[in-house]
């Protein structure tokens, strides 16, 4: 545990003369081989893009701030229109994935995965069908879809009844997103998340694996934002537990709130030929990496997940 700890300090030592480390930068073990980013864009044809929104500091005022949010593009194919096969899973209900229903029916994801805060489903949803038509997604003159956006509450850090995301917001996540190297943390629709008692916000990893001789990329984001701190467990090790009464924030937190309410946001993607059932099988497995970190899904936690191929051309 004292190794440990140690480990914990140097990452707060570093990370203030240089970019964060991330944690196997430090020696934390984690299973698996990671792809040349450890994001999900090791997934050939993946792109991601962020608008971030950051304003403002102290009391929140509705309407003026402070301003912590953002959106999340997440495009499957980048630019190229082919649906892929996906499935959908929550583990706790509170929260919000449109879209689903057709997923459900077809087996098909259509277009990106947008990722945003509570208030700001509708708007980044009704955005991405105005980017459809200003880009020429569909060359078709009649075409129909159902945009897929996914939320987190980050109203504790952010003004989020002041409606600060708008439409411009959704397009230049879009226009943004690219394949490589991606940013984490404080970023897109994860900029006003908290996670397990710390700042939380957007992340991913990915692993490389081999089905007989076939080598192939699992790839996860997430937009983080539940738990309790004195849940948090990295690599096995109960350090939520050890850290409880150390690097305290506080928050004004309603009369309702939970002491681990929250929600998560799971996108998984991989490059293996694995049709929509398999999927479901996928991406139900999400929960119990969720609940290896200390998650468990309370009764106001949104944790819900999607999944997809883009082996075949569908």
């Amino acid at each position: 545990m004292n190794k440990f700890l140690l480990l914990i300090s140097l990452l707060l030592q570093v990370s203030v003369f240089a970019q964060k480390p991330r944690a196997r930068d430090i020696g934390i073990p984690f299973d698996g081989t990671p792809g040349k980013y450890n994001a999900i864009t090791d997934v050939k044809g993946v792109e991601v893009g962020y608008s971030t929104l950051i304003s403002g500091t102290g009391k929140n005022i509705r309407g003026k701030g402070p301003v912590r949010t953002g959106v999340t593009a997440i495009l499957p194919r980048g630019r190229n229109n082919n649906p892929v096969y996906a499935n959908w899973y929550a583990l706790n209900g509170n929260g919000e994935m449109t879209g689903t229903t057709w997923i459900t029916e077809s087996g098909f994801l259509e277009g990106p995965i947008m990722i945003t805060n509570t208030n700001s489903v509708g708007v980044v949803r009704d955005a991405v069908l105005k980017w459809f038509v200003k880009t020429g997604w569909y060359k078709e003159d009649f075409w129909y879809t159902y945009p897929v956006v996914a939320e987190t509450y980050d109203g504790f850090l952010n003004d989020i009844y002041g409606f600060h995301v708008k439409e411009e917001n959704a397009w230049e996540a879009l226009d943004s997103a690219k394949s490589g190297f991606i940013r984490e943390g404080n970023v897109g629709g994860g900029t006003g998340m908290m996670c397990l008692g710390f700042k939380g916000g957007s992340g991913s990893s990915s692993r490389v694996f081999k089905i007989n001789d076939s080598a192939y990329t699992l790839g996860v984001f997430v937009q983080a934002n539940f738990g309790r701190k004195r849940n948090l467990t990295i690599a096995g090790v109960p350090v939520g537990k050890e850290l409880i009464d150390t690097l305290n924030s506080e928050f004004k937190a309603p009369p309702s709130y939970q002491p681990g309410d929250g929600s998560i946001i799971v996108v998984v993607a991989t490059d293996a030929p694995v049709l929509p059932h398999q999927l479901k099988r996928i991406v139900q497995r999400v929960s119990l990496g969720i609940g290896q970190v200390g998650g468990q899904g309370t009764n106001g936690s949104g944790d819900i997940f999607i999944a997809f191929s883009t082996a075949n051309l569908t």
